[in-house]
């Protein structure tokens, strides 16, 4: 997977575009105070640049040499700065109880080490910290196979249900978890009609 990543990333436009995640973007915004913010597999940067213009402490990762450097170099264009890793979660360092949000933006992976992550991310969050999260459905097989533009695995178990979230996440408070269908225009590799699924919670 990574020299997937790598070559995609490598290319001279943003794979996703230079702007944010549309749903991250309404999320962060109504918090009104910012702290530690985790981004795992946050690609060119597009989520955490943007986290750090409105002052937020950005920690990045991925697993992708050419996601770094195209996260940096949008980086230094906003004039901000992002503490960007590359390498697997399991090999990061940080502190548990650590961060106010977690996002987890088209975060896809086997349901084996998807479980590990989500665990992972559960001990990273303080107490009341909030995970901010939108991922392709299930349902989305369907719309991809009509409109292979709109981008997303083909696996299905690589995908998102409601049901799944709550197994991952079954000890917090649920302040929002929706599937939806979505207009996406997000560079050259989200595009077109897809189904969604958006969750918000909260660690108790």
């Amino acid at each position: 997977m990574k020299e997937f990543w790598d070559q995609r990333y490598a290319e001279l436009e943003y794979a996703y575009g230079e702007q944010p995640n549309v749903f991250f973007h309404k999320e962060l915004m109504k918090l009104s105070e910012v702290g530690k913010i985790l981004l795992p597999a946050d690609g060119e940067g597009r989520n955490g640049v943007f986290a750090a213009q409105l002052g937020w402490d950005v920690y990045s990762f991925d697993i992708s040499e050419e996601g770094k450097k195209k996260a940096e170099k949008l980086a230094e264009k906003r004039n901000v700065v992002l503490n960007y890793q590359v390498g697997d979660f399991l090999d990061m360092d940080y502190q548990q109880n650590s961060f106010e949000v977690v996002s987890l933006v088209y975060s896809h992976f086997p349901p084996k080490i998807r479980e590990i992550y989500h665990q992972r991310i559960v001990k990273l969050l303080k107490p009341g910290g909030k995970i901010i999260m939108e991922g392709f459905s299930t349902k989305h097989l369907e719309y991809n196979s009509v409109n292979p533009e709109v981008g997303g695995p083909k696996d299905e178990a690589l995908l998102f249900s409601k049901e799944m979230v709550l197994k991952d996440f079954n000890d917090f408070e649920i302040i929002s978890l929706e599937q939806e269908e979505v207009d996406l225009n997000e560079g050259n590799y989200h595009i077109g009609k897809g189904n969604v699924i958006r969750f918000v919670g909260i660690k108790k």
